[in-house]
């Protein structure tokens, strides 16, 4: 049997703002703009998850979408949704929330369960705004 992958969306919303502590509000604003706003912002998140496998010669699938789905459900949208990730978020503190950051936490948070489906994490596509999204590969370059 060949490998296939297939993927999950899901969307959650929450606000951030960039910025570190140790620097001036200028040197934020020069940084990351208006994402440094004392005031926050929110985007509404597109979370795309490819899981890899054989699939199942009884059944045929890689992963029972419903379990990927749960896993998904558990371990971001409900710990992330409608939360501001500067604070909300156990996963995340002490990390900047940058959508580059965001990905890296939100794949340590899904890797083993996945696995304990029988599926393997290969992908995670986060979509930020309609022309920012940011692709995540575990640490291995896929190109």
């Amino acid at each position: 049997m060949k490998t296939s992958y297939i993927t999950r969306r899901e969307t959650f919303n929450a606000a951030h703002k960039l910025c570190r502590e140790d620097w001036s509000d200028e040197k934020n604003m020069e940084v990351y703009g208006k994402c440094s706003n004392k005031n926050w912002h929110g985007h509404n998140f597109t979370i795309f998850v490819t899981v890899k496998g054989i699939p199942n010669p009884e059944n045929g699938l890689i992963i029972h979408l419903t379990d990927l789905s749960n896993v998904i459900k558990e371990k971001v949208i409900e710990p992330l949704d409608h939360k501001n990730l500067n604070l909300d978020v156990d996963f995340l503190n002490g990390v900047l929330p940058s959508i580059e950051n965001l990905i890296i936490e939100i794949w340590k948070q899904i890797e083993e369960p996945i696995l304990d489906l029988g599926g393997k994490l290969v992908k995670i596509k986060l979509v930020e705004t309609n022309n920012n999204f940011v692709e995540y590969f575990g640490g291995f370059e896929p190109y």
